[in-house]
Parts: structure tokens; C-alpha cells; sequence
């Protein structure tokens, strides 16, 4: 009986309601004016993910046959880093034959609910997720797990499956160094994030140089906040108003830095003389602030070309040993930072 497929009366019973009320759930049939809580549609959609439920004939159809469909699932639209990811995946699909169908998974339960039914309505090959799975919803993880699919993850966290490791640690220590040898030793870090555990390769490197060079002290110029621009806008505001304030100042990604350069201007310092900033990421805009601004490329549309090169490869042999591929970065150097003022100049 183990290889049964789930039935709708199977996740009816493990949610504890009527299958019309799965139905109702998976066809999202606000036209009946069913009121169903929103406890229970998660219920519902923990029941699918928990099952592995499809739901019908023509979709496990199409599970045997090739659909020719990745799916893409992206953690925030607003940045553009993932934008250049996403161009480098879907030419190196185009070229294969693929076409790509774009789920958002905010960090939000609502949200999520609707993204796991789109799921379990459009049959797709395999994944890559533009961030590690176990950072996405406990039930989008859940259900990405059971699905049996192949599925390639783009993070700079510990992955599960084939993955393009996208670290910053070298890259923040090459920028960290940057900023020493222009005589920088109060330095800040700008760390804004939906949550914790993101961008902690670029923390975790800048508390190590600075520790190595002996100014841990430096630690209290690092700042949390969310990964809005308002609040890394609000953060940097606060803390540069301070008489004790750092003279330069890591943001956690070139989004934030844009933010980060208008507080400085709002409080009348200079970018690089009174402050030097820098970001990660090269997003298209950090070629346009003024002062251009200095950053660490993580070559985005490159990972996204990897992650579909992963993915083929494990379409034609299901069995190898988990993937890994280091994605390139690179110090790009601009007119953000400059060398330290001199107390008493300016």
C-alpha cells in the first residue's frame, strides 16, 4: 500500500476536514463565498506538503511525461541582484529547451499558502531556489523535500541539495583589507536582513578582521535592522548622528548602501571624505550613486547560468553525489571609499 498515491479523501482525513473543504482550498473558490479560516487552510496545504498530495490524473500525467518546466523560486523581488540571477537562469534554460515558471516565497504565511497551491498546480521538472530551503517556509520546505524533485539551491548557507555556493567571505575580507590600508579602523556594518542566519558569511568575515587586527571594539558600529531601505536608511541615520561614529561603513548588499549614502548626505557628511561606504552584490545602480559605490560583485547572472548547468546534470544522471559549484567574486573598486580624514581636517 506504501506506493499509493495520496487521494484528496487521504488529506482530508490527516487536516481533519471534509474533502469539499480540500477542494475548496486547492481551487481557492472565493466565488462560493465559502468562508474557510486561514488555520485551516494551513492545515490543508501542512496535509499536501506533508502527503506529497498531487492533485489529479493529468498532473501525474505530466509527472511521467516531461513538461519541460523548472521551477524558479525567488525570496524577494525587490532586490536586484536577484534579477541579474534570474537573466543568467532563464538564457542557460532557453538554450536547453526549458521554460521557467516564477514562484515568490516572502516570508510570509499568507503568501506561502498560495505559493504551495500554485505549486501543486503547475507540474515542474525540478527547482532552483534563489536562496537555501531551509530558509523558506517550514511548509515550503516541507513540500519541496517530499516532492522527489531535483532541486539546486544559489546560498552562502549550509545546502541540502546540489548547490552553487555563493559566498561573500572572501570578498568581505578583500574589502575589509581595502579599508585598512586607507587607514580606516572605526568601521561599521550595516547588517539588514528578513532574517538572521542571511548574508552571515559577510558578518561573520568582518568580525574576524577586525578581531585579527585587534579592533573588536570596532563591533559597536554594527547595526541590525530589517531588509527594508527605510530602516537601513533609519539605522545609519542613528548611527551616524553619533559624536562616536565609524568613518566607514559595510551594508549588507548594494540595495541598502543606496539608503545608507543618503543618511550620510542628509547629515551633511561627505562620501568618501567624512565616511567611505560600501555594499555587495554590483547591482546595475551602484554604477550610478554618487559617488559611484564601491562593492563586492557576486557575478549574479553567472550563478544563475551554474544553477541550470547543475540542474541539466542531474536530469541525465538522477544518481550522482550532491553538486557543488563555487560561485566567482570579485572587489570592485569605486569612488565610495577614500582614505581616512585626519582628526581636526575638513
Amino acid at each position: 500500500n506504501f506506493m499509493r498515491r495520496p487521494t484528496q479523501k487521504d488529506v482530508a482525513e490527516k487536516a481533519g476536514v471534509s474533502r469539499s473543504t480540500v477542494s475548496y482550498v486547492l481551487n481557492d473558490q472565493d466565488d462560493l463565498k465559502i468562508a474557510i479560516s486561514d488555520e485551516t487552510r494551513q492545515r490543508v496545504m501542512q496535509a499536501i506538503a506533508d502527503l506529497g498530495y498531487e492533485p489529479d490524473a493529468r498532473a501525474q500525467a505530466l509527472r511521467r511525461g516531461n513538461t519541460n518546466i523548472v521551477g524558479v523560486i525567488i525570496p524577494v523581488i525587490e532586490n536586484p541582484f536577484f534579477w541579474k540571477t534570474l537573466t543568467g537562469i532563464t538564457e542557460a534554460l532557453r538554450e536547453a529547451g526549458y521554460s521557467l515558471h516564477l514562484y515568490h516565497n516572502p516570508l510570509d504565511e499568507r503568501q506561502g499558502l498560495y505559493t504551495v497551491r500554485e505549486l501543486t498546480r503547475q507540474r515542474v521538472e525540478g527547482f532552483i531556489l534563489l536562496a537555501a530551503v531551509k530558509y523558506m517556509l517550514p511548509m515550503l520546505s516541507d513540500y519541496l523535500r517530499k516532492s522527489g524533485q531535483p532541486i539546486v539551491e544559489i546560498t552562502a548557507s549550509a545546502a541540502e541539495f546540489d548547490v552553487v555556493m555563493h559566498g561573500y567571505s572572501s570578498g568581505t575580507r578583500a574589502l575589509m583589507q581595502h579599508l585598512f590600508d586607507l587607514g580606516h579602523r572605526k568601521i561599521g556594518f550595516i547588517y539588514g536582513v528578513t532574517s538572521e542566519g542571511q548574508g552571515v558569511d559577510r558578518l561573520t568575515a568582518y568580525r574576524q578582521m577586525l578581531d585579527e587586527a585587534g579592533l573588536s571594539d570596532s563591533r559597536r558600529f554594527e547595526v541590525h535592522c530589517s531588509d527594508q531601505m527605510h530602516d537601513a536608511y533609519t539605522a545609519a541615520y542613528t548611527l551616524l548622528q553619533q559624536d562616536d561614529r565609524p568613518t566607514a561603513l559595510l551594508t549588507i548588499n548594494d540595495m541598502l548602501a543606496i539608503p545608507v549614502m543618503r543618511a550620510a548626505g542628509d547629515l551633511g557628511l561627505s562620501i568618501p571624505g567624512d565616511l567611505s561606504v560600501a555594499g555587495f552584490d554590483d547591482i546595475p545602480f551602484a554604477t550610478y550613486t554618487m559617488p559611484r559605490l564601491t562593492t563586492v560583485s557576486g557575478m549574479a547572472a553567472q550563478s544563475g547560468r551554474d544553477a541550470v548547468h547543475l540542474l541539466l546534470q542531474r536530469f541525465a544522471e538522477p544518481d550522482l553525489p550532491r553538486q557543488v559549484t563555487a560561485a566567482e567574486v570579485e572587489l570592485i573598486i569605486r569612488e565610495s571609499t577614500g582614505p581616512v580624514r585626519p582628526p581636526g581636517k575638513g
